[in-house]
């Protein structure tokens, strides 16, 4: 009701009387608009004869759908219908009833809530009984009850003043926190202005944000608004917040208003205006100290940072052994927490510090000296602080001092003398000085002086490091890396390796080859992800891993799984099994260290031609075959090898894929540094790589200098590993194969076939020798192994006999005891050959031996004693 006179006012400015106005239409946002009111009414048959408009919206039912139908049936669940059709029956005969009642949404979409009924029993035009009910959703009169509890709690509960103006900007409402801090009962403030509180400028200020907020709806965040309060003379400062508030059809109804005291605030935001000059001299020496890896350039950065903004004068002085890369520096100071005095004129007792050498020095003063404050000492010189000097004391006591004047030096007034401390442990001396004229350093100056020093230190101690690390894994590096230039057979190999440059940290990238039995030929390419000692010692492992399992002759996809173990051991002490435990808890997790790295392994057979590679998250191989005659040239093959995961991911298997490789083709493998880098994307480095490979006809030294200087890979941002094979194969006339049939006398026909082959291939002087281990490996076959025996002699550098059946058991070597009568065939292969192994075939097992050529450069296979004899006879 206190909103009629209002309404009357508005009537008479309209001409018209106070009753006219009682019968216009209110805009919307009344209460009925959120309670949502429905009616509809019973008939004497007991049915539903009329139906509203709300009714519709409550109930998702129109007239023409609800009309005619009983509403017990309609809308009650089936247990409740008896009870409702009773109650119905009881309000025809004229009772009021008023109740919650469950109902249900006809249709099928299972829509359901609670409805407040209050029914009035009528009567038709004919006199007959019938009823009224009037509708509330009870979802809507909680929701209501709610809104209006937190909106009580927000006004009643919260620390800061709340304010409620109205669309006129007057005060409708004021929470309790605001009556305290400007007196009176909440109440007693309806109806005020912003002028009421604050002074004029103020409050036009106030006014005006509030009409923008009222017109456009755009909330006001932190606003400052500074006036005084009725108990206090002091000004007091506060945050505004302003929104405006709607009802609920959308429209505005006033403007909430937050206030928020930050008097505080603001007094501590004044005491800090001094401290923001060092703080900005603070974050301007992280930004420009430590740019460089170099000793020298980071203490000359701390000086271009102190000159003049903090200083007029500045020296730094580092120990010498620092700069000569010893790592004995004097130890960490004693006795920290106290400052022994000095005494002027009188030495403390102690021997003059170590040898320091000056390697920087700043002025911002003209006629100031041209080697800082104290004893002269040039930019290079080597020097040492005197027993009892400012400077001895602080490099021993690890603690700043202060000095007024600096004696001769009628130009300085105060000096800051500052042990520069990396992880507790002194590296040098700051000085920084001020001219006469200038302000004298304070408490908080030395403060200052005190971190910029321990920036500095920081940084030159890192370089320090890093320097000694980056000489170390490069010695690491290059040591792991293959010597010259690896041989193979069938293969004519070319590689490149490029270190980033002394800017950039070590890699962890590598490549191998590796000889396998049968003149097959394992090319390795491989990145451990990451820099520095860490990565060069992880890649070190794995390249040795990787020679391991290649000893074991296994399939490339096996290879990189056993890799992967290994890789997955690397972070964790107690190597792949505690890496897997690890991973079950997280703390242990957090411990372990996680090396990822990137291999691409590939078999060539010389004999096929014929090359297996499995990839584990590396560049893809690049194959570029040569054109036919007259043809242009074609540029290089991305070979679709299955990437596969990184190493040290674990837990998914790799694949491997066969290709045949023409004669004269050139196989590539290398690292991502060859064709990525910060300004040229990856897709665009792998299509230089492709259009360089063009040609592979030309000398392979030629095209690997060709390859580098097109991709232009003197950025030195990472380190390149390229690896090209040419391909080759073994000629016809140097393989011998045949198929034997399994019966005892294949024997003796493999002996007359390797008697037969090697004077062809001028290896008279090793018949004896072949034919006899030959006749060994192939009676081994006949009696242990199983199918068609296959029997080949390869002759490249070196003679190999390979011996293959389809059993799958692996021979072992074993010692014969003295009444065996077998047992010694693979002693004497071992003894007589330069060596020799087994290997899974898809179909079997081969077992070979290797014999070097007479008068190669390897040592001959000793021949067999008579000892050596009857010692495996007994």
């Amino acid at each position: 009701m206190s909103e009629i006179p209002a309404q009357a006012h508005q009537a008479r400015e309209r001409g018209e009387t106070w009753h006219d106005s009682l019968w216009h239409s209110s805009p919307p946002g009344s209460i009925y608009d959120y309670i949502r009111v429905a009616s509809f009414s019973i008939g004497p048959d007991g049915l539903i004869d009329q139906w509203s408009l709300r009714a519709e919206e409550l109930f998702g039912l129109t007239a023409a759908q609800a009309v005619g139908r009983d509403p017990v049936d309609a809308f009650m669940p089936p247990e409740l219908r008896d009870g409702g059709h009773r109650k119905v029956a009881e309000i025809l005969d004229g009772e009021e009833w008023t109740g919650l009642i469950p109902f249900r949404i006809p249709g099928g979409n299972g829509a359901h809530g609670v409805a407040e009924i209050y029914v009035m029993p009528t009567r038709t035009e004919t006199g007959r009984r019938a009823a009224l009910c009037v509708v509330v959703d009870v979802r809507a009169l909680r929701r209501i009850e709610s809104d209006l509890a937190a909106s009580q709690a927000i006004f009643g509960q919260s620390p800061f003043g709340f304010l409620l103006f109205g669309t006129d900007l007057t005060v409708q409402r004021a929470n309790r926190r605001f009556a305290t801090v400007f007196g009176g009962a909440a109440e007693e403030h309806r109806g005020r202005t912003v002028h009421d509180y604050l002074p004029p400028h103020e409050a036009d200020r106030m006014a005006d944000a509030l009409r923008r907020v009222l017109e456009t709806g755009e909330s006001v965040n932190d606003l400052r608004i500074t006036g005084a309060t009725p108990r206090s003379r002091e000004d007091r400062h506060w945050s505004i917040n302003l929104y405006r508030v709607h009802d609920g059809t959308g429209s505005p109804i006033g403007i909430a208003g937050i206030g928020i005291d930050v008097t505080r605030r603001h007094l501590a935001a004044r005491e800090a205006a001094g401290v923001r000059r060092n703080l900005a001299l603070l974050n301007e020496a992280g930004h420009r100290i430590g740019n460089s890896l170099d000793l020298e350039t980071t203490a000359r950065e701390l000086l271009d940072v102190t000159v003049p903004g903090f200083c007029d004068l500045a020296a730094v002085d580092l120990y010498q052994g620092l700069l000569l890369g010893d790592d004995d520096r004097p130890a960490r100071p004693q006795g920290r927490r106290r400052e022994l005095p000095a005494v002027p004129g009188q030495g403390s007792g102690r021997a003059p510090s170590a040898p320091l050498r000056r390697v920087a020095f700043a002025s911002a003063v003209s006629d100031a000296p041209l080697s800082g404050p104290g004893a002269p000492v040039s930019v290079g010189e080597t020097h040492r602080y005197p027993a009892g000097s400012s400077g001895a004391l602080a490099l021993r006591t690890a603690r700043p001092r202060l000095v007024e004047g600096a004696g001769s030096d009628e130009i300085v007034q105060s000096t800051l003398v500052v042990p520069m401390l990396a992880h507790d442990t002194v590296i040098g001396l700051a000085q920084f000085s001020r001219t006469k004229g200038s302000e004298p350093f304070g408490e908080r100056d030395r403060a200052v002086a005190v971190e910029l020093a321990a920036r500095a230190a920081v940084c030159i101690d890192n370089a320090r490091l890093y320097r000694r690390e980056h000489e170390r894994a490069l010695i690491l590096q290059r040591s792991l890396l293959p010597p010259g230039d690896p041989e193979a057979a069938g293969l004519d190999i070319a590689c490149r390796y490029l270190p980033g440059n002394a800017a950039t940290e070590v890699g962890g990238d590598w490549f191998d080859v590796i000889e396998l039995p049968g003149h097959r030929t394992a090319l390795v390419v491989g990145d451990v992800m990451g820099r520095g000692l860490r990565a060069a010692v992880a890649m070190g492992e794995l390249r040795t891993a990787v020679r391991t399992l290649a000893l074991l002759d296994l399939e490339p996809a096996e290879v990189l799984s056993a890799l992967d173990e290994v890789a997955r051991g690397l972070g964790a002490p107690g190597g792949a099994q505690q890496a897997s435990r690890a991973a079950l808890h997280s703390r242990d997790a957090d411990r372990s260290e996680v090396y990822l790295a990137t291999c691409v392994y590939a078999v060539y057979d010389p004999v096929t031609r014929r090359c297996t590679i499995a990839n584990a998250g590396h560049m893809p191989p690049v194959l570029s075959e040569p054109s036919e005659e007259g043809a242009p040239p074609r540029p290089g093959l991305l070979l679709e090898v299955p990437p596969g995961m990184p190493l040290g991911v674990g837990g998914e298997p790799f694949e491997e894929v066969e290709i045949d490789l023409p004669e004269g083709a050139l196989l590539a493998l290398y690292t991502d540094g060859l064709v990525e880098s910060r300004d040229h994307p990856l897709e665009e480095g792998l299509s230089g790589l492709r259009d360089a490979l063009a040609d592979p006809a030309r000398p392979l030294e030629e095209v690997c200098d060709h390859v580098l200087n097109t991709l232009e890979t003197r950025h030195g941002e990472d380190d390149i590993a390229l690896l090209m094979a040419r391909v080759q194969g073994l000629p016809v006339d140097a393989v011998g194969d045949w198929q034997l049939p399994r019966e005892a006398r294949s024997v003796g026909r493999a002996r007359e076939l390797a008697r037969a082959k090697l004077p062809a291939w001028g290896l008279e002087g090793l018949l004896d020798t072949t034919e006899l281990l030959v006749s060994e490996l192939v009676t081994n076959a006949l009696r242990y192994g199983e199918g068609e025996i296959r029997l080949r002699l390869l002759l490249d550098r070196t003679l190999v006999c390979e011996v293959w059946d389809a059993n799958l058991a692996q021979p072992r070597r074993r010692r014969a005891r003295d009444t065996d009568e077998g047992g010694r065939g693979l002693q004497l292969v071992g003894l007589l050959s330069a060596g020799w192994g087994t290997r899974r075939t898809h179909r079997g097992k081969t077992v070979w031996f290797e014999l070097p050529l007479p008068g190669a450069a390897a040592e001959p296979v000793n021949e067999l004693s008579a000892e050596q004899l009857l010692g495996m006879y007994g």
